[in-house]
């Protein structure tokens, strides 16, 4: 296929690209500056330049493709109500390229909150933050698009990560503490990078319309043994805080990281012949990956 894929050049992006790539796909890289066009034509993609708010440029690349991976966000949680709306007029102009062609058209998402453990079959409220974009996206089956939903694991690690796990152990250091909040019995599930790419792919090729599939290596892990291996990995201790002192010691990441969240791939693994292959979250902290040691 040729695929077009937002956010290419991003964390997940730079797994997904070559994996689609050794499979033999064709991809096409949205690139909003030159920094990102260097990274995508590196990684052996063509480029296609446009950005999240140039809509006209998002209909070209998804008609012009034979499916389309939307990984790209605007990460500003100081203006998260306008992120969400760029990202759902980005939804709309691609959907509407696709509609009646049949082709597979992906989103990014993350694991359902529900107090329980999330299987592919839940779908977030259309109140929760991104809930309605993974209903637009689901609806798109009704016309006519093979519309799936890649809900990845609240942290995808390996080496390389600047996100949620990295925050975290810049936080310890800073802090001299690792901490997780009351008794550390919520949890996190996890996915390594690379395991996130192949399930990617795997929905591209396989994925009915409609569908959630899950990137989710780990169902759970609790925020206690994440904060140890932070601990063990900075030499700082692990420490219990108060709920109320979350966001005081993470910043905004507070309110994620009080958050108990858990997400089966059950359904993923029977429906896309996947499987897990790569170390878990803690392996990667023991490792070194997070502290430049490995």
């Amino acid at each position: 296929m040729r695929v077009f894929v937002t956010g290419a050049s991003g964390w997940i992006g730079s797994a997904v690209v070559p994996e689609l790539i050794g499979a033999g796909h064709q991809v096409v890289g949205l690139a909003r500056s030159d920094a990102s066009a260097a990274a995508i034509t590196a990684a052996g993609a063509a480029v296609h330049r446009g950005s999240l708010d140039d809509l006209e440029s998002l209909r070209a690349g998804a008609a012009d493709s034979d499916g389309v991976i939307h990984l790209a966000f605007v990460h500003d949680f100081a203006n998260h109500t306008d992120s969400v709306a760029v990202d759902e007029r980005a939804i709309e102009a691609m959907g509407s390229a696709l509609e009646g062609s049949g082709r597979p058209f992906l989103i990014a998402s993350g694991a359902p909150v529900n107090g329980r453990v999330a299987t592919e079959r839940d779908m977030p409220s259309i109140d929760q933050p991104r809930g309605k974009a993974a209903h637009m996206t689901v609806d798109l089956a009704n016309r006519g698009v093979r519309s799936c939903v890649v809900r990845y694991a609240t942290t995808v690690h390996g080496d390389g990560d600047h996100g949620f796990i990295a925050m975290r152990v810049a936080i310890a250091r800073e802090r001299g503490v690792a901490a997780y909040v009351g008794d550390g019995a919520m949890h996190w599930p996890a996915v390594h990078v690379l395991d996130a790419a192949r399930v990617t792919r795997l929905a591209l090729e396989q994925a009915p319309a409609g569908t959630a599939v899950h990137a989710i290596g780990e169902e759970g892990i609790p925020q206690r043994a994440i904060a140890e291996a932070i601990g063990r990995g900075a030499g700082v201790p692990a420490v219990s805080i108060e709920p109320d002192a979350a966001v005081e010691h993470f910043g905004w990441l507070g309110t994620i990281v009080a958050l108990d969240i858990r997400a089966s791939n059950a359904v993923t693994r029977e429906e896309l012949g996947w499987e897990p292959q790569h170390r878990g979250l803690l392996a990667d902290l023991d490792e070194g990956t997070y502290f430049g040691d490995h």
